[in-house]
């Protein structure tokens, strides 16, 4: 197995596979012996983003961004020196490179493009070091930059945007029936050959990756840990890559160990869990199963998350 097809897998939430020579971490098992279903503060830490960005905008031009310049649009989600997709379209604006028009439109939750070169219908395509290109509905200013990060914006299709952006008015709209509190209709775990399923999953923020993110943003990750609190699961294994391969920098844990209801199920060989969460209106690689690991996956009320184990 090629180490940019083992990179691509890994950031969907675990480790599939042994690359030869490499000596593999140890993985953190919770609840730890405290009881806890948090990794210890500051176990771990990202390294800067190191530069440049590649920027390509179709029909526009080609950029390269150096990060050490950027700041964030969103100080409520990013952490001091990280910052998303978005902040990278705001630069180029404040460099004189393109003209740019947006605005936040709380009915949606994130930044919306108004223009861009006098364009409406901007969306993006974008992969992280050893990945690829690939569809994404996940909102632009959530989208965090790694080192390695490439991104293409481009015009799209009207009817697509209009369906991204209904859903994510759903997803506001069920964050405030729930009183903001994210609650997710439906979480499916699918191991090798079991499945749990769960409803109205509550979701609480643990603040797991503090050095990319505010400590009470919730991610995709945080809904393990908190049907771990729940009483929902029995166990989880946490694991940290700094590297993998041709994928550098990694910088991020991934989910090795999943145990609820009498069933487990560990990743071995090429075979492991990978999860998606969103809208049921853009399943699996229609823009829910997105390469962005499950610890920095923002999220603000999804539909469904769902786990499930493959093996390459």
């Amino acid at each position: 197995m090629k180490p940019i097809v083992l990179a691509a897998l890994l950031v969907t939430g675990t480790w599939l596979g042994s690359l030869a020579g490499q000596q593999l971490p140890a993985t953190y098992l919770l609840p730890d012996e405290a009881g806890s279903w948090t990794p210890p503060p500051g176990a771990h830490v990202a390294r800067p983003v190191e530069g440049p960005i590649r920027v390509q905008i179709r029909g526009v031009g080609e950029f390269m961004v150096d990060p050490a310049q950027l700041t964030t649009v969103r100080p409520d989600v990013f952490s001091p020196g990280q910052f998303s997709l978005f902040d990278l379209l705001v630069y180029l604006a404040e460099q004189g490179e393109i003209e740019l028009s947006y605005h936040y439109d709380e009915l949606v939750a994130t930044h919306v493009i108004d223009s861009l070169n006098g364009e409406g219908g901007w969306w993006y395509r974008a992969h992280y070091a050893g990945g690829w290109f690939e569809t994404s509905a996940v909102r632009m200013d959530l989208y965090p930059v790694k080192t390695g990060t490439e991104v293409r914006f481009f015009r799209e299709r009207a009817g697509w945007l209009e369906r991204l952006f209904s859903a994510y008015r759903e997803e506001v709209e069920l964050l405030e029936r729930n009183g903001g509190r994210v609650i997710l209709p439906r979480v499916t775990i699918r191991g090798p050959d079991w499945t749990l399923e769960f409803t109205h999953v509550e979701v609480t923020p643990h603040g797991v990756r503090s050095d990319m993110l505010r400590p009470r943003v919730v991610t995709a990750l945080d809904v393990l840990l908190s049907l771990g609190e729940q009483g929902n699961l029995a166990g989880l294994g946490l694991t940290w890559y700094g590297r993998i391969g041709a994928a550098a920098p990694v910088d991020t844990y991934f989910v090795e160990y999943i145990a609820g209801e009498g069933h487990s199920a560990r990743a071995r060989g090429s075979c492991g869990f990978v999860y998606e969460v969103g809208s049921l209106e853009f399943p699996g690689f229609r823009g829910s199963h997105v390469h962005i690991p499950s610890d920095i996956r923002v999220i603000v009320s999804p539909e469904y998350m769902e786990w499930f184990w493959i093996c390459l």
